[in-house]
């Protein structure tokens, strides 16, 4: 079976939802790794007050017993802790009483940048929060949270997934602190490695099945990544093949290529290299100092809305894209070496690395 992830919430909403299914019986859970994961999605500088506000943590509904899953659907929830200041504006049945609290007021003033206008025009709202909610980058946390159950699966098979900021104007005190002075926001590159990835993981058989197409969907589907490139990516374009493509040799180590300017994929599969990939996060579109916009109730020309938002959250794309790229390389080993128990899993895994007479460098 494999793994599936549905999720649900919204961004002032009471939380937000994960369900995983397809996980193996058997893989020990740690709760305190998972809020871990959690909490460094908050931090970074950068960030907006909210991060004060929530402190994210994961609940456990369902698929679980005594840190054991138990091979069915794992349902996963992250409280919003400052729902209690919406409970009114963001009420899932008609609310009583006077309108109190925030997001009582339709917002009819659009960002660019953000997915206000397209949202209001494809599904016919009339008030843009019922958009901007979902579209908000706060599920990302209950995204991480599986991703950290994706780690862990990964772990038995000796895969560790690890992401950072490489471009870090957004992650510098002294610019950040200079763009919110000027009440403006900054993007940034993050970078994540996964090590220990044996060859074969994905496919060339169909597209939908290739490991870079995978993982460039999964990056691209994060709020604000603007660009995705595997290994050394765009700069292979500019050189000649005989210096962009990576040799292959055998020595002691066995087979194995000389170089990674593949960035650990090739046909769509891993190769057995450290798998290298890149996100470009554009500037956050919620602006202190907002854009022009135009009032969707009255038709006239207005400055977009202004709502709480970080100058920077690139240190927090780091840690949301590498749960991206451990769900994506779980789903894959699953596929690959299947198992409705763990140790079925660990055995095929076990099998197939000594058949290709491969190991982790």
């Amino acid at each position: 079976m494999t793994l599936e992830l549905a999720t649900a919430g919204e961004s002032h909403g009471p939380a937000l939802v994960a369900i995983l299914s397809g996980l193996p019986a058997g893989l020990t859970l740690d709760r305190d790794a998972i809020d871990a994961d959690l909490r460094r999605r908050q931090q970074g500088y950068g960030r907006s007050p909210r991060q004060q506000i929530e402190t994210d943590e994961v609940e456990v509904l369902a698929g679980l017993r005594r840190g054991l899953t138990l091979g069915t659907p794992l349902a996963l929830v992250v409280r919003n802790r400052d729902h209690k200041n919406w409970t009114w504006g963001m009420n899932p049945w008609p609310s009583e009483g006077e309108p109190e609290g925030k997001g009582t007021k339709a917002v009819t003033l659009p960002r660019p940048g953000h997915a206000d206008l397209a949202g209001v025009q494809k599904y016919g709202h009339a008030d843009v929060r019922d958009v901007l909610e979902r579209a908000s980058a706060r599920h990302t946390a209950v995204q991480v949270a599986a991703g950290a159950v994706a780690k862990s699966l990964l772990a038995t098979i000796g895969i560790s997934v690890v992401g950072e900021a490489v471009l870090e104007a957004g992650a510098d005190p002294d610019t950040v602190d200079a763009a919110r002075k000027d009440r403006d926001t900054l993007g940034g590159v993050v970078e994540v490695h996964a090590t220990g990835v044996p060859p074969g993981l994905g496919s060339y058989a169909r597209k939908d099945d290739r490991l870079d197409a995978r993982l460039a969907a999964a990056l691209m589907g994060i709020q604000a990544v603007k660009g995705v490139e595997i290994g050394d990516g765009f700069a292979l374009a500019g050189i000649r093949g005989s210096e962009a493509h990576d040799e292959i040799v055998r020595d002691e180590r066995g087979i194995h290529r000389s170089s990674n300017r593949a960035g650990g994929i090739e046909g769509g599969m891993s190769n057995g290299e450290e798998i290298v990939v890149r996100a470009a996060m554009k500037p956050l579109p919620t602006l202190m100092q907002p854009l022009l916009s135009v009032d969707l109730e009255t038709g006239e020309p207005a400055q977009a809305l202004v709502e709480r938002s970080d100058v920077s959250a690139v240190e927090a794309l780091a840690v949301v894209a590498e749960g991206a790229v451990a769900w994506e390389l779980a789903c894959l080993a699953k596929d690959k070496f299947g198992g409705d128990a763990l140790g079925d899993f660990i055995a095929a895994w076990r099998a197939y690395v000594e058949r290709i007479d491969w190991t982790a460098r």
